[in-house]
């Protein structure tokens, strides 16, 4: 029995759950209505920018630890490639990774380290993810698109990598 008990133990501290998530961060802009005259229809220029980054997120809900990475696009290859990271980053963990059903997500095309087993929410069911939080509270509190940064598109200012995140701040 205590061997069991200790055998079980190991893989507990072995073992990490992770939520994951995609967040787009952009421009877009529409154009709008200008004010003329009665009669008249002026010209005014506009240009219809759509240009997005995506942060890709996982988040240990034991102890707030966060792997991000910035991607250009939201795709299985993408996917594949920020799995592998957060591989690389944990190598000795056995990682429990939640999240929502997308398509890319069990795309066949899809290639899921050895180390980590993919969990997924059932169907329109995003308030079971608690990292949807993560981008209310960076869109809240000071999100700022940038057109300088990556290269001419759109991306936000925020640190990525592997840190702690301890929540939105509590009033």
């Amino acid at each position: 029995m205590a061997k069991c008990a200790e055998e079980l133990a190991s893989v507990v501290v072995r073992s990490r759950l992770m939520l994951q998530d995609e967040g787009r961060f952009g421009r877009i802009n529409a154009p709008r209505r200008r004010w003329s005259p009665r009669g008249m229809r002026p010209d005014v220029p506009s240009q219809i920018v759509r240009e997005y980054t995506y942060a890709y997120v996982a988040v240990s809900p034991y102890d707030g630890t966060m792997d991000s990475l910035i991607l250009p696009q939201v795709s299985e290859q993408a996917m594949s490639i920020f799995l592998r990271e957060v591989s690389d980053r944990l190598p000795d963990k056995f990682i429990l990774m939640t999240m929502d059903g997308a398509g890319r997500h069990k795309a066949k095309a899809l290639s899921v380290p050895e180390n980590i087993a993919l969990i997924f929410l059932p169907p329109y069911s995003q308030q079971l993810n608690p990292v949807e939080h993560i981008w209310e509270s960076i869109r809240e509190n000071g999100f700022l698109p940038s057109s300088e940064a990556h290269n001419g598109h759109a991306a936000p200012k925020c640190r990525c990598g592997h840190y702690d995140y301890s929540g939105p701040p509590r009033p």
